[in-house]
């Protein structure tokens, strides 16, 4: 599988080294007996990449299990994190959308995990270097779409939307939107322009699920053993990654463009599902919003569309691939 990782270094340092530190806490979600989410698929993409190579795929490789602040805490808390969207886009798609646009994918396998209603299409939508390695991985272990699947190399901090329509794009049919661990990298400004472009592109019934990190953190969250882990074991100062300006009011925007967002806690899906991280002292998750949002119009066919709802439920969980 190291052959794999000579394709392209994208995803040796910077943003791209935390779509690896994602698919080790989404391989270890996997294999954990009360597991919220299983990606058969992240384990690969650790093993290929030298930067990940050592690194835990599994529960018992885990010691101090989920009293370990990397691969215990901020892995459950990426775990939780993927079966939150995972529901939202399923839900999405059973109430009759059928295209589903992941922004900034990375190594993202909703498109060969997930059990897709026929017709869907999802797009992926990442830099040339992280599709190229994504894609030498997957042909490695002989991987199959669920749905159709489209890839679109673009850079998201500058215009990607005549792109993402020459790739297939349909700006007429309602849209799932993801941005997933995203927008936390982003400079304020193309934030604001890619909130612009989702708006521009979403037909009646579209939907965008998004995470944010509203402000500054104090220097005593900022100090958190989650930051320090990382930037020790994993060599990913997360700190330095996320874009240090005041960030723009999201949320705020979307709402004065009509749509109805709704911001829930981590810590309100682990509530939910009776498992994930739960606050502490000088938390560096508590800042973290999970935000949804609607236009709330008709999907054609499939009659009103009403807002996501944000817990699990029995036919999002049926769907999904075990």
């Amino acid at each position: 599988m190291r052959a794999a990782a000579a394709v392209n270094p994208a995803v040796a340092a910077g943003v791209g080294r935390t779509a690896l530190l994602v698919a080790a806490a989404r391989a270890i979600e996997t294999h954990r007996p009360d597991a919220l989410a299983r990606d058969p698929f992240a384990e690969h993409f650790v093993r290929a990449a030298p930067a990940s190579a050592g690194w835990p795929v599994r529960p018992d490789q885990v010691p101090a299990g989920e009293a370990d602040p990397l691969w215990g805490r901020l892995g459950r808390y990426f775990g939780l994190r993927t079966r939150v969207l995972d529901d939202h886009l399923l839900r999405a798609a059973r109430q009759g959308v059928r295209q589903v646009v992941l922004l900034g994918a990375g190594l993202d396998c909703r498109a060969f995990r997930l059990d897709w209603p026929p017709g869907c299409v999802v797009l992926e939508v990442d830099t040339a270097g992280m599709l190229t390695f994504k894609q030498a991985v997957l042909d490695r272990v002989g991987a199959a779409p669920t749905a159709r699947r489209r890839v679109l190399a673009a850079d998201l901090r500058l215009d990607w939307s005549e792109a993402l329509r020459a790739a297939g794009f349909d700006a007429a049919a309602p849209t799932a939107w993801l941005a997933e661990g995203l927008l936390l990298y982003l400079p304020a400004a193309a934030e604001r322009r890619l909130v612009a472009t989702v708006d521009r592109l979403s037909a009646p019934g579209s939907s965008l699920a998004y995470e944010v990190k509203p402000g500054v953190e104090a220097p005593r969250v900022r100090a958190s053993p989650v930051y320090a882990a990382a930037r020790q074991r994993a060599g990913i100062d997360l700190l330095s990654l996320f874009d240090g300006g005041p960030r723009p009011d999201t949320a705020g925007d979307l709402t004065a463009r009509g749509w109805t967002v709704t911001a829930r806690t981590p810590y309100d899906f682990t509530a939910v599902h009776g498992r994930g991280p739960r606050p502490e002292p000088d938390d560096a998750l508590a800042a973290n919003r999970w935000c949804f949002a609607t236009r709330g119009e008709e999907v054609r066919g499939r009659g009103r569309s009403r807002p996501a709802e944000h817990g699990d439920d029995g036919a999002a969980a049926a769907a999904r691939r075990r």
